[in-house]
């Protein structure tokens, strides 16, 4: 591992004490930039500030305005801004779009990383949420399950190149598809589409990493003629598609290329 990305939690002590958004992402930081003292090729982390869906726009107005204080004092840690709890049951992307236009505004740079259409229910609110999220100008799409239902959606996310985040275990835990090789993303990745690989909750389903959905993602969704290729494309596409900076991926993709290329050539000899 090279370098961790995640959304937002707050820190708080076993006596209950929450400390402060500034204060959490700075010992983050600390924490960090101590680690790289014994792993020099750690890349860093980054933190995509977020908040639940479930709130009040007033709420979220006051958690975007956050977010892009934090971004404006640590650029290098804080990514940008989600929402994230059940698109179900929660708001709308189209109900937050006032406050979701603030940072436009401002003249503040937020990026978005919207969880966006994590249903197979065509034309409901959620269905919905991954045209709103296009339209917001999100860098990368939070599951994505309905994009192939939308045309029009699916062909301006690959001419803009923003990936779906696919979360292969997540889908079948919570029953939007039980066979992978029947999962929505399976013809976006025979075409090439932009796609990168999650575990979303990987706590939550008692994964240990990420390593497991790339299992599944090659062996279901991937079909019959999936090789090391695709598993070589899935690998870059997590670094191209990350939230580091561009020294930061070149800088990945150099050492990762060179594991790359170690693994295969102790494959090729065994």
């Amino acid at each position: 591992m090279e370098s961790l990305e995640w959304n937002w939690a707050l820190v708080y002590e076993l006596s209950g004490e929450h400390h402060d958004e500034e204060w959490s992402v700075k010992t983050y930081q600390e924490v960090a930039q101590k680690f790289v003292e014994t792993h020099p090729e750690f890349i860093g982390i980054k933190i995509i500030y977020s908040d639940d869906r479930s709130k009040d726009v007033t709420v979220i107005a006051e958690s975007i305005r956050t977010a892009m204080g934090l971004r404006t004092k640590f650029p290098t840690v804080v990514a940008g801004f989600d929402l994230v709890g059940h698109e179900d049951t929660g708001h709308s992307l189209h109900y937050y779009k006032e406050a979701l236009m603030i940072p436009a505004r401002d003249g503040v740079k937020l990026p978005f990383f919207f969880h966006a259409g994590e249903t197979d229910w065509q034309g409901a609110s959620i269905d919905k949420n991954i045209l709103d999220a296009l339209m917001l100008n999100t860098t990368r799409i939070g599951h994505g399950f309905a994009l192939s239902k939308h045309p029009a959606a699916r062909a301006y996310s690959w001419e803009k190149d923003i990936p779906i985040e696919v979360c292969p275990i997540s889908n079948q835990v919570l029953k939007l598809v039980s066979d992978l090789r029947n999962h929505p993303v399976a013809a976006l990745m025979a075409i090439g589409h932009p796609m990168v690989i999650s575990s979303d909750d990987p706590a939550m389903f008692g994964a240990k990493g990420l390593s497991y959905d790339f299992y599944e993602a090659f062996m279901g969704i991937g079909g019959m003629k999936a090789d090391l290729r695709t598993l070589k494309q899935l690998a870059m596409n997590s670094i191209r598609y990350s939230t580091l900076l561009e020294t930061e991926k070149n800088t990945f993709m150099e050492i990762w290329k060179k594991r790359w290329d170690k693994f295969i050539a102790d494959v090729a000899t065994k």
